[in-house]
This record gives structure tokens, sequence and C-alpha cells, in this order.
């Protein structure tokens, strides 16, 4: 956007079409299988010492479930410490750098677990009936925080009384030397983050009025040694991200200044006393994802850069400096000696670590993708259009196996979710949605339309109240851009998306009939009725719509239902049985419309998934599905016999 380029923005723009290169990119056809099977690597975090490195890896062949490691800087040896069918999570060096701990599901319900740095056996340090949600050092490493439900806490296959305090989690200290534990705080108040200030007290991000349906969480510092909670700041709504400064005098969230639907903002404050936080890196600026204390004098930060994930250094009263890499940045971690490891991936390449030195160089510590050799990415694109009322929106074009202009290629248009996410240079879900069609040669147009983050924040605001309305327009005057080029079929064009994205496709159906196949990947489809049944009511679609009994006309404005009678596009719908952000009752609304007016659909829902399926069947499964509706849809089809 413009006024953005000059803060971070490393790459040139690139040309729209693909033809400036006559050669098309040639491989065999991702399987749905192949696809799925990278490895993603986050949660990064070097030893005290900086000679090892702990990271926590997924992938959709292990069911998505989270797998610990622990890398030797020096020599790249990388040990996997996840015993095969579970999961573990939340790596933490102690202080001392002695002990590595996580939260693993070994013995059955997640546990805070500790293993010798040097090697050797993992050993449970809790032993909660209900499990243990997020856990914290102290400074001398003697004890331990910990948040998890009390032991007589109602069973969940029981009667369930909505907001039951009961089943809120309880602050707990663990002293590792007599292992006797002891619960503090007050009761009755959801706890959301701890961090240590010192030996003697304790951060919490916490509510004391759980049952609101808004945003209340405040700071407060709790006294271990009798309980007694002192509120030092309410920073502005939404917050996350505590972390505290290497000396313990100061603290960072993240939040919102401009009262945003997103905490993007870096703001400081004192540790002891509170007072006023000072914004190090403000609206309208781009988007903080992660942040990391380097020294007292400054931290690192992740920032959202449209399709890139940046590294910048912050200081009060500087300018940002930017941290110059090639990938984007997925996660990362800075060392003792200033070196910074981070997982890095773009287009072309799937994700792996690396470490910056002190000096510049940079060099890859880990090899995750076993399997892809030899498999090309489909090359990719990033380019700007002008939206219909002049609004630059970012893109990227993922070219076609074979694409050639003699034969011109089905096109789909691939919706991110959100809506306040963005597209990234890199190899997710999405992207590899993406990349299996690619190779069955499609064109996958994916579009950053107002509502993303990674720009401006009255960007990211731009379609309050009005989704399907400018949001839509972006995404077809980059449709028809592309279109303009002459390398793709106008004829033969879908759509499809996960949850924002796929409203968008439900809303899409709804507006035009140029779509000849759509994918609504756990949609919204009523407005109202997601309000009232969603999972998280701390205001969220409040934000952008008001509620229901005081904007009832802008709920129905914004729903694909009050406009689903003009469908005609055939409507691949797929969502899980458990999802609570956007309940499976909205895609059986979806189907059951469609259905009654005669409109081809076919609904697909995966027992015991939610939002976002984890099984790697399940997944694989989808893939499936979604290639074969685009196939049966768009491409044509062999006479029989």
């Amino acid at each position: 956007m413009p006024g953005l380029k000059a803060v971070l923005r490393y790459l040139p723009a690139v040309a729209l079409a693909w033809a400036a290169s006559s050669l098309a990119f040639a491989q065999e056809s991702l399987t749905p299988a192949q696809a799925l099977s990278s490895v993603r690597a986050g949660d990064i975090h070097f030893s005290p010492d900086g000679t090892k490195l702990t990271y926590v890896a997924l992938s959709y062949r292990w069911d998505y479930r989270s797998q610990l490691h622990v890398v030797d800087v020096a020599t790249g040896a990388d040990q996997a410490l996840t015993p095969d069918g579970k999961s573990e999570r939340g790596p933490q060096w102690s202080p001392d750098g002695a002990e590595l701990g996580f939260l693993s599901n070994r013995g059955g319900r997640s546990q805070v677990y500790a293993v010798p740095a040097a090697g050797g056996t993992a050993t449970a340090l809790t032993a909660r009936k209900a499990g243990v949600d997020r856990f914290r050092w102290s400074p001398d490493g003697r004890q331990i925080a910990y948040l998890a439900k009390a032991d007589d806490t109602p069973a969940a296959d029981g009667p369930q009384v909505a907001d039951d305090p009961r089943q809120l989690p309880r602050l707990w200290i663990l002293d590792l030397a007599t292992r006797t534990t002891r619960s503090l705080g007050p009761a009755g108040w959801r706890i959301d983050d701890l961090q240590w200030r010192d030996g003697g007290h304790l951060l919490l991000v916490a509510t004391a009025t759980p049952r609101v349906e808004a945003e209340t969480d405040a700071l407060y510092s709790l006294a271990t040694a009798d309980g007694a909670a002192t509120l030092l700041n309410q920073p502005p709504q939404p917050f996350d991200s505590l972390t505290l400064s290497p000396d313990a005098t100061r603290l960072a969230v993240r939040s919102t200044l401009a009262k945003g639907p997103e905490a993007r903002d870096l703001i400081v404050a004192p540790a002891a006393q509170g007072g006023p936080f000072k914004a190090l890196w403000p609206a309208p600026n781009l988007a903080v994802l992660q942040a990391r204390w380097r020294d007292a004098d400054g931290l690192y930060a992740r920032v959202a850069d449209g399709f890139y994930n940046r590294l910048v250094r912050l200081r009060e009263g500087a300018a940002p400096q930017k941290i110059d890499l090639a990938r984007s940045v997925n996660s990362f971690d800075v060392a003792p000696n200033g070196d910074i490891a981070f997982v890095g991936e773009d287009f072309g390449h799937l994700p792996d670590i690396f470490v910056r030195t002190a000096g510049g160089d940079v060099l890859q510590l880990t090899h995750l993708q076993a399997g892809w050799d030899g498999v090309r990415l489909a090359p990719t694109a990033i380019f700007w259009t002008s939206s219909f009322d002049g609004t630059p929106i970012e893109a990227a074009l993922v070219k076609p196996a074979g694409a050639s202009r003699a034969a011109k290629a089905p096109l789909v248009l691939l919706v991110h979710g959100g809506p306040s996410s963005n597209f990234t240079a890199g190899y997710g879900w999405e992207a590899a949605w993406a990349q299996m069609l690619a190779t069955h040669g499609y064109a996958v147009l994916m579009v950053n339309p107002r509502g993303s983050n990674g720009y401006s924040e009255a960007f990211m605001a731009a379609n309050r109240a009005d989704w399907g309305g400018g949001d839509y327009k972006d995404l077809t005057a980059v449709l028809d851009a592309v279109i303009a080029q002459g390398e793709v079929d106008p004829e033969r064009l879908g759509i499809g998306g996960w949850s924002y994205g796929g409203e968008m496709a439900a809303w899409a159906i709804t507006q035009t009939r140029r779509f000849k196949a759509a994918v609504a990947g756990a949609p919204v489809y009523d407005q109202q009725a997601e309000f009232e049944t969603e999972g998280d009511g701390r205001g969220g679609d409040e934000w952008w719509f008001g509620t229901p009994w005081d904007q009832p006309e802008v709920y129905a404005r914004n729903a694909p239902a009050t406009y689903i009678k003009a469908a005609r596009t055939p409507t691949l719908i797929l969502d899980g049985e458990d999802d609570v952000n956007n309940p499976v009752g909205q895609s059986k609304g979806l189907y059951r419309a469609l259905k009654r007016l005669g409109v081809e659909a076919e609904l697909v829902t995966y027992p015991g998934e939610g939002h976002s399926p984890r099984l790697g069947v399940n997944n694989i499964d989808m893939f499936g599905r979604i290639l074969a509706w685009y196939d049966a849809h768009l491409k044509p089809q062999s006479p029989p016999g």
C-alpha cells in the first residue's frame, strides 16, 4: 500500500503475467497425501547458553500432533523427544539451562514434564486430573507456576452448566524440592496468561468477570506469599502476548491503539508499579505478530508485511531497524550472543530453521522435509492491483502446470480465513491447497482484500459491517485483472476457502453466476445464528456488526442466507462436527437451502473434528474431494467409452 513500502518493503513489485517466461514448469501432480505431508516448525527457543534450540514440529502425517525437538546448534544434530502417537508443546528451558520443561500427554492428560538438557528420561512434575493448560519456571528455577482445573471439577461427560466457574483453570505453585503444590489467587477469575515478575510475584493476564461477553482482561501483580492480587494496568482491548524484559523492569504486550478487532501494536510499560504504556510499534504501521526481548534496551519483533513476515529491532526513541532475511519468518528467537534462529519459508521453499549469526551469515540448521526431494513448488507471482475505488490490493498468482496461451487454464480464487488474517509467502494448509491444484493444471489466485492483516490498521478495519461489500469487490477486481491478461479461461472459474474464506465462497454464489464451482469450508451462512451459537462470546462479531438485537439489518445485510435464492453454483461444503467457531449448523443451513433450491450441493462433515480438522486421514479426504469437485465442474470431461 502507498506509504508502507518505505517502512519494510523488501521485494519489488513483480509482473502479473507468467507469460514473461515461455517455459512452463513441469512436475508430477501432487496427491492430497503428498501435498499435506510437509512439516511445519514453530515455538523455537534457545537454551540460556545458546548452544541448543528447541522447537515444536507439526504435520498432518502425525495428525497435526505437536512434536518436540532439540537441536544442537553447533552440529545440527536433531533429537525428537515425543513418543509416537503423543503430543508435546510449550517448551521452556529452566533458568539455568539444566532442564527442558514442556507439556506432554504421554501419560494421558497433558502434564508438565522435565527432561535433562544433557539427555535422559523425562519426568512428570504434575498429575492434575484434568491436565495442565500452561506453566512458567520461577526465576530461580525452584518453583513452577501453572494453570489447571481443580481435581474435583465436574467431569466433561456429565451435565454441563454454562459459565460454571468450577470449569475455570486455577493458579497453582509447585515447589520442586518438596513436590508440594498450593493453590493461589482469587476464586472465580479467568486467568489467560502468567509470567514471573520476581521470586515473590507473578504477573497475570486475568479478568474478575469471566461471564461478561466482552474483552475485560487486565494486568495484575499477584504476591505468591498470600495470593493477594493488585491491579497494575488495563491495556487497550484486546491484548495478548505478555512478555517481561530480561531485567524484569518492563513488560510488553500486543494491543490495539486504534480500538481495532485484533492485537497488533507492541506497547511497553513499567512492570512493577504499572504506569502508562508507550508504543514501540503503533498503528497505522504493520502488525506485530511476535516479540522477543533482546536486552533491557529493546526487543526484536516479527511483523506482517503483506505476504511476508519480517524481523525488526525496536528501541524506544529509535527508528525500526530492518533485519535482512531472504525468506518469510514464521517464528524466531534470539540467543545471548545475538544469533537469531528463525523458521524461514516462502512460496518456493518449505519451512526449515535457519540461524543468522551476529555477523550476518545465514546457515540452515534443520532439514525437516523428508520425502520432498525433487518436488518443485509451483512458481508464484506477487503483485498489486487497483480495486474498484482505487485502493491498492496485493495478491499472489500460482502458476498452473503446463500453462500456455494456447490452452487457457481454469482458475480457482482462493480466499483466506479471518477476515483479519492474510495469505503469507510460505507453505501452510491453504498454500498446500493451492499447490495441489496448480500441479493439476489450475491457476490459483490468492488475494489479501480489505480486512486483511499485514497492512495498515485502517485497511484491516475497512470491511467493518461490510463483509461481502468492499472486500468482495476487491476479490473480483483482482480476478478481473488476471483474466484481462488472457491466460486463464473466464468460463472455468472456481472459488473456495475456509472459515471467512468459506463464507466468501457462500457469499459469491449468491452474487454472481460466473463461478462454475465453489468449495465452502466451515462457512458462516447466517450471521445472527452464528453470533448466537459460536463458542467464544468475547465480542469479536460485536466489533464487526454490533449485536443482532441492536443492528438486525447489519447482520442480515452481511449474511449469505439473505440472498441465497440467487445461488446456482455447484457447491461442496466441508466442516468439522465439533466446530465451535462457526458451528456446523451453519454448514448444514447452507446445504439445506441449496438442496431445497435445486442447486447441486454436497455436504461432508467430520466427526470429532473442530474448526480446523487435524487428522491426516480427514485432511487427505478433504483435499481429494476438493480436487474432484473442481475437476468435475471446471475441466472438460472425456466422453464415455
